[in-house]
């Protein structure tokens, strides 16, 4: 640790900025979330990415235009801390998109089948992020291609309005089911569920990560249970697996188990524009889904999702089908593991790089609060507020969304953070 401080100070002492543009360091840091190596093209060691990494958080367009200062991304993609980053073909795609004029309405629908066949899907929409896909998606279960009732959302005028969930499936986010205007039904047990089926019941929805966070919960259902129940009741099953790559069969998964619908984000994992986002599944609900959504002056008008950002979007996804996972994942936990080393022997600290089957190793981060006399709320707060700041939810460390050298900068603020809270109760 002391060394990689050293080189840092020391190459920043060597080379200023222009010098760095020279190296091409920027183009390369600029691939989003890591998949190389410690070396980056051209010999570049991970002390010099580095630095160029503190630069850039010291001169930057948020700190140009607005006085803001960016952090370092310790997180997985989150949306409110500024989602994922593009790779360089995204934005020179978006670039290119931007020189051409197209009809939205056919670049909606060619978008649309294109991503359907990625997906193995019978159709498809490019969406406004994913919470625009579950608004769109009850609207479409509401309304069909019913032109009149389309007219009327969000404030149905029948009663087949009834959206059911498990209790333990519910989430903030459904109240994009809601906005659509539905009607949540929310039951605790499997005979809760089924008897709740009438013919109000014009949506069921199943939430994707349940599958694995309730294995140990006899009472919660799994989605291929809300699947099966739909499918014996000819009721449409919407999937929502926005945040769910990896794994990489999210993708194909809940389309191939035959849910009706089904929700991945843009952003995040796949790294295209984070006001991207999946609707898939079956012909007739992308259809009435598409007439409802941008160009046309429906419920999703103002969900617009741009030509850059779908031709960016499209070209995230190739990309991401086409990337060697496994390379991928042994780059984000080398990253993790040297930041784990990085915390070694500091008193109190605990930090791990425990086994993840789901392809997201992290840096698990605990202490004895007798040495380290802080919540994790005042940990986040403080790598948060620190120079260079840092972004971490719960008491974790995410790798997956840095880039070269910023391995060593959260380990080195990581490391300075926690000693000097040690050395102050000492």
């Amino acid at each position: 640790m002391r060394e990689s401080k050293k080189q840092v100070s020391n190459l920043g002492n060597q080379l200023n900025r222009r010098q760095f543009f020279g190296l091409g360091l920027f183009g390369a840091l600029a691939s989003g979330c890591a998949t190389r190596g410690a070396t980056m093209s051209g010999g570049t060691s991970g002390a010099e990415a580095a630095v160029v990494v503190k630069q850039a958080l010291d001169d930057n367009i948020y700190t140009r235009m607005l006085g803001l200062k960016p952090h370092l991304p310790a997180m997985d993609h989150i949306t409110y801390l500024g989602g994922s980053r593009m790779p360089s073909e995204v934005m020179q795609a978006m670039l290119e998109a931007n020189e051409q004029f197209v009809d939205m309405h056919e670049l909606t629908r060619a978008a649309g089948a294109r991503l359907a066949e990625v997906l193995g899907a019978e159709a498809a929409l490019v969406t406004s992020g994913s919470f625009s896909a579950m608004i769109l998606g009850a609207a479409a279960c509401l309304t069909g291609n019913d032109e009149a009732k389309i007219d009327v959302l969000p404030h149905p005028t029948w009663s087949k309005i009834e959206c059911l969930t498990q209790t333990s499936g519910r989430f903030g986010y459904d109240r994009a089911y809601r906005a659509a205007g539905m009607t949540m039904v929310n039951v605790e047990t499997r005979e809760q569920f089924a008897n709740a089926i009438n013919s109000n019941t014009a949506m069921i929805s199943g939430l994707a990560r349940l599958d694995y966070e309730t294995e140990d919960d006899p009472k919660a259902m799994k989605v291929h249970e809300l699947l099966e129940f739909g499918r014996r009741a000819r009721v449409p099953v919407i999937v929502d697996a926005a945040s769910e790559l990896p794994p990489t069969n999210t993708l194909t998964r809940w389309v191939d188990a035959g849910a009706d619908l089904v929700v991945i984000s843009g952003g995040k994992g796949i790294q295209g524009p984070q006001s991207t986002g999946i609707l898939a599944g079956r012909r007739d609900l992308i259809e009435a889904a598409t007439l409802h959504s941008a160009p046309n002056a429906n419920l999703g008008r103002g969900m617009k999702v741009g030509k850059e950002e779908i031709m960016g979007f499209l070209v995230a996804l190739d990309r991401y089908v086409g990337l060697d996972h496994d390379r991928v994942y042994a780059e984000w936990r080398r990253k993790a593991e040297y930041i784990a080393r990085e915390l070694q022997g500091i008193p109190g600290l605990m930090a791990d790089v425990p086994q993840d089957d789901r392809g997201k190793p992290r840096v698990n981060l605990t202490w004895d609060e007798n040495t380290v006399p802080l919540s994790a709320v005042e940990v986040r707060e403080g790598l948060k507020n620190g120079d260079p700041r840092i972004a971490i939810t719960g008491q974790t460390i995410q790798t997956r969304c840095m880039n070269d050298g910023e391995e060593i900068l959260v380990a080195q603020r990581t490391r300075d953070f926690f000693s000097s809270v040690v050395a102050k109760v000492s």
